[in-house]
């Protein structure tokens, strides 16, 4: 995985009342969604940069009016296939 170097004034955690772990966290979630709407990242690889579940990431696509319905219509049986794994897996996850 590659690293970025995101520079900000020392302030900026205070100003939005965060610590500055959680604003990375936020910068993080923020560039997903927005690459996401867009339609530069798949919901899985905006949830990888996010550093959250693919679940979680379209929760907080919910959270935030980010529709979770933008894909053209050439992705969508990769995307379908990828939940029917998805809960294939969670099914037998719970199941153990």
């Amino acid at each position: 995985m590659r690293t970025m170097v995101l520079r900000y004034p020392e302030e900026l955690a205070s100003a939005v009342q965060t610590t500055p772990e959680e604003l990375e966290a936020q910068i993080r979630l923020m560039a997903a969604l927005k690459m996401f709407e867009l339609g530069k990242l798949s919901s899985g690889k905006a949830a990888e940069l996010a550093g959250l579940s693919r679940g979680d990431f379209l929760e907080m696509c919910g959270r935030y009016r980010v529709s979770v319905f933008n894909y053209f219509p050439e992705e969508l049986p990769d995307e379908i296939a990828a939940d029917v794994e998805a809960v294939r897996e969670a099914t037998h996850a719970r199941r153990q």
